[in-house]
């Protein structure tokens, strides 16, 4: 499957191969359970434990190999972190969780950036949505590990309680995270950069501005970068919330588990699918399709009410979470000048990640307001309205 790619290519690809084991153990499922159990033993209620976990969401910004790898570090060792907090220190669980969080969004600032250096912009649809596609795949094994390791537990199979297993899921990612990284920090090097200046600090807001100031001169990344503002807060709100609402609405643990590895192995395929199919048809058009997508997952979740309905919402999400990911990764590659593709892609990740405030935020406000979890879901499709309707503005890409 690999031979079509360089070995930089690949490398970088094998980094959503290392992330994925954080973005769906700690993100999406092993953490979200362990926290609102935590915090129920301590009489927090479910529908303010969902508040809160959505409050936490944060971002940072840098850029490139070296910045790369001090917020690897972080995020690796906040993860094992979470591995030594008491199960009734929920709020410090938190405080963990939030510094991994730190650590994985700064250093996927610097490998996004890394896809100018890696691929020509006539490869990057596939090379990107074939990273996604390997993460999806790569997930599964720490996932699996992870789960046979929680449900033997649970049935008294291995002498372990539900929070001690938890615990070893939380190791299992950190060494997985951290171990397929090191083939990106060995062969992945920068092509494209600005050089080095005296007084680095004090020129690098001088840059900082000056590329704010470039954002607006240029329309189509402007107007991008507004369209995927919208848009993706809505698609990574779902994925991060999506454990909490489903045990909210009284799903078990195992099933939600089983749902979240299904989903996985269904969306690697799809995210392949979508960067060929962007080759045929354009990128901008699948993304239209993406986010079509996702509005219909916001209709459906609002009438949810059994474990078959969370089963078919998540087949939809399967089909384009990756892809609209892959996808908005390239074409926004295709966009920024190279040469400061660190602080373009500085903004591309505060656009995409600090928007994440905006979702689980109105998530959470509409679940304590309304006391409805799929009431609040609904809610996102707002997100992807305005999304799409700007994304109308934007250009086609030239290649």
């Amino acid at each position: 499957m690999m031979k079509r790619f360089s070995k930089e290519e690949s490398s970088w690809m094998l980094y959503d191969w290392a992330n994925s084991a954080y973005s769906v153990i700690i993100m999406t499922a092993v953490f979200p359970l362990f926290f609102k159990a935590a915090a129920a033993e301590n009489g927090v209620s479910a529908a303010d434990s969902t508040a809160y976990l959505g409050y936490t969401i944060a971002d940072y910004k840098g850029c490139k190999k070296r910045f790369f790898a001090f917020f690897l570090l972080i995020g690796v060792a906040g993860t094992a972190a979470l591995a030594l907090i008491p199960g009734e220190s929920w709020m410090l669980l938190l405080i963990c969780y939030t510094i991994s969080t730190i650590g994985f969004a700064g250093s996927n600032v610097f490998y996004d950036a890394f896809l100018v250096d890696v691929a020509a912009k006539e490869r990057m649809n596939m090379v990107s949505a074939r990273g996604f596609g390997l993460g999806y795949i790569g997930s599964t094994i720490p996932f699996l590990l992870s789960i046979a390791v929680i449900l033997s537990a649970q049935a008294e199979v291995i002498p372990l309680s539900a929070q001690a297993a938890g615990r070893i899921a939380f190791l299992i990612t950190a060494a997985w995270w951290g171990l397929f990284s090191i083939p990106l920090l060995l062969r992945v090097r920068q092509r494209y950069y600005i050089e080095r200046e005296p007084r680095l600090v004090l020129s690098s807001f001088i840059r900082l501005a000056g590329t704010l100031k470039q954002i607006r001169k240029h329309r189509a990344l402007f107007l991008f970068l507004l369209a995927y503002f919208f848009y993706i807060d809505g698609v990574g709100t779902i994925i991060t919330m999506s454990t909490s609402y489903g045990a909210d609405l009284g799903i078990s643990a195992a099933n939600l588990l089983i749902v979240l590895f299904v989903t996985q192995v269904v969306a690697a395929p799809f995210s392949i699918l979508y960067g060929r199919l962007a080759e045929r048809f354009k990128g901008k058009t699948m993304l239209y399709a993406g986010i079509g997508v996702y509005m219909i997952v916001c209709t459906y979740a609002y009438f949810m009410d059994s474990a078959f309905d969370f089963w078919v919402l998540a087949m939809l999400v399967a089909t384009s979470q990756g892809g609209i990911q892959a996808l908005s990764r390239s074409y926004f590659a295709k966009l920024v000048p190279k040469q400061n593709a660190n602080e373009f892609f500085g903004f591309y990740n505060i656009f995409g990640k600090f928007a994440s405030i905006i979702g689980p935020l109105l998530i959470a406000v509409t679940a304590q307001l309304t006391g409805n979890s799929s009431a609040a879901v609904f809610s996102l499709i707002l997100l992807f309205v305005i999304g799409i309707a700007i994304l109308a503005f934007v250009p086609e890409e030239t290649v």
